[in-house]
């Protein structure tokens, strides 16, 4: 004889509970809750929209390539204003197939903008970019370093 498997059906528990028994239940029914998650959801979707960047380092620029495969170099708009640099893109396909009892009608929008603020000490005007084999490619060149400095020494009298 095998025994039977109870099952909770709702309604009200027939053993006492304690205020914090309750308490902490509800809390925790709270923190299950998917609105909770959403926010992080949302922000995986929007990373995920966004292209892959990688910013390098040396004595002369940074370097800022995005992975952008599949799209044209007409696609971006790279732009510089107030010290923010911002590389954005949208692009639309629409895509419409007419056949003799049947329409297929494909669109697509996709669209990004990212920004970096930019060092104090880079040469804004000379900023270049360059699209190749699926990956834009920005190039920021930094200021020469002079090695004078405000620094003074102040005498105490």
């Amino acid at each position: 004889m095998k025994p039977m498997k109870k099952e909770r059906t709702g309604g009200e528990s027939l053993t006492p509970r304690s205020f914090f028994t309750d308490f902490f239940s509800d809390v925790d029914r709270f923190f299950e809750n998917d609105l909770l998650r959403m926010p992080a959801q949302i922000g995986r979707q929007i990373m995920r929209n966004m292209p892959a960047t990688n910013i390098r380092e040396n004595e002369r620029e940074y370097t800022i390539e995005l992975a952008a495969p599949g799209m044209a170099k007409d696609d971006f708009e790279v732009n510089v204003d107030e010290g923010m640099l911002t590389i954005s893109s949208q692009k639309e396909h629409d895509a419409t197939t007419e056949e003799d009892n049947y329409t297929r009608r494909e669109y697509n929008y996709s669209s990004f903008s990212r920004s970096f603020k930019l060092p104090d000490a880079v040469k804004a005007e000379e900023i270049k970019a360059r699209y190749e084999e699926g990956v834009l490619k920005i190039t920021v060149p930094k200021q020469e370093q002079t090695n004078t400095s405000n620094r003074k020494r102040v005498s105490i009298e």
